[in-house]
């Protein structure tokens, strides 16, 4: 999978430009707040629906203008793929090959990419939010089964917590049971593919942080939570689970049970990563995770992810540097960072310089 061509219009602080990269190692350079994140995070947009970095769509748009506009021509196993996004200030619009989606899941997963930041440190240090949200981009992009049950498992929940914030005990308690039945459906199918995916994941993060680290910490990811193989089982479990908390819920005014509430244990060489890990340890544990969720994609869809490395280098020692390099020689990167020179190591790379928004040619 290799992007051709990026086209950015009023989006952060672009006013219009377009990046052509090339299939290897794609180098953005220049001055710190010059515009490289940004370029990143419209490939990413592209590929998730999301931005990684605001909540807000409308955050996207330069300042001053009423919309902005993000496309991309892609070359895929299957052929030329054209991707554009048009973000209003309460809406968007998302186009595949020039026709408009009405759903997310039809645009997700057309062109897919693994991100990673120093901000991935969250993902070992911080709380559950992040994996799961870790979770949820990455297997969104390879099946549109877990990307719609998690809209509509999100939807049902969100309806589900207004409800608990009423005032009519007798009322809640009556409808509860209906909502119940839904949000057990969905949160099955969430679990299972949740489940599926960190059974891949795990063995290749393993893998990835033995090479980073030369076989000196062994890294090991496990669900945080028991469910049944059974898919049936698990929405019985569910409703039961559901059912036995609407007293706590209704004190705590949301759904204290489900998937949302899940979590990914991580440890290294026995211990709990989140507690004893430090910055150096969580962040190769984070890289080796990227590094294992970019092969998944590699073995799901039968090609590689594009991979964007906003930032990276900086943080990394120098022996950590050339094996990740190594690691992602023949897969389309594109990497950000103040002086290339000091990261390439002899490697090919297109050059692209950026200032205040704007192509250095």
């Amino acid at each position: 999978m290799v992007i051709k061509n990026l086209t950015l219009q009023n989006f952060r602080n672009y006013g219009e430009e377009t990046f052509e990269f090339v299939p290897g190692l794609n180098i953005l350079t220049g001055r710190n707040a010059q515009g490289k994140t940004n370029c990143a995070e419209a490939v990413f947009y592209l590929c998730t629906g999301a931005s990684l970095r605001i909540r807000h769509d409308r955050q996207l748009i330069r300042r001053g203008e009423s919309s902005a506009r993000i496309a991309a021509s892609v070359r895929t196993r299957f052929g030329d793929v054209t991707l554009s996004a048009v973000i209003f200030e309460n809406r968007r619009e998302l186009y595949v090959n020039g026709n408009k989606v009405a759903r997310a899941a039809d645009f997700v997963g057309n062109m897919n990419s693994v991100f990673f930041s120093p901000g991935e440190l969250r993902l070992i240090q911080d709380g559950p939010d992040e994996r799961r949200r870790f979770l949820n981009l990455s297997i969104s992009q390879t099946s549109r089964e877990y990307c719609t049950a998690l809209t509509r498992y999100q939807r049902i929940l969100d309806q589900r917590n207004n409800l608990l914030k009423g005032h009519d005990v007798s009322v809640i308690l009556e409808t509860l049971p209906v909502w119940d039945e839904q949000l057990a459906v969905y949160a099955s199918r969430i679990i299972r593919h949740r489940r599926r995916y960190l059974a891949r994941l795990s063995p290749l993060a393993r893998d990835a942080h033995s090479y980073l680290t030369d076989g000196a910490e062994e890294l090991l990811l496990e669900m945080d939570g028991s469910y049944p193989e059974n898919e049936d089982e698990i929405v019985q479990k569910l409703k039961g689970q559901f059912a036995a908390s609407r007293e706590r819920d209704l004190r705590l005014g949301f759904t204290s049970v489900g998937p949302h509430r899940d979590d990914i244990k991580i440890s290294i060489n026995g211990a709990d990563a989140r507690g004893y890990a430090s910055q150096g340890q969580a962040r190769t544990a984070a890289l080796s995770l990227k590094l294992a969720e970019t092969q998944i994609f590699r073995e799901l869809s039968g090609e590689a992810p594009v991979l964007i490395l906003d930032d990276v280098m900086s943080e990394l020692d120098l022996p950590r540097r050339k094996k990740l390099l190594e690691r992602v020689r023949d897969i389309q990167c594109i990497l950000t960072c103040t002086h290339a020179e000091r990261v390439l190591y002899g490697a090919e790379s297109n050059k692209i310089k950026i200032r205040e928004g704007k192509i250095v040619r």
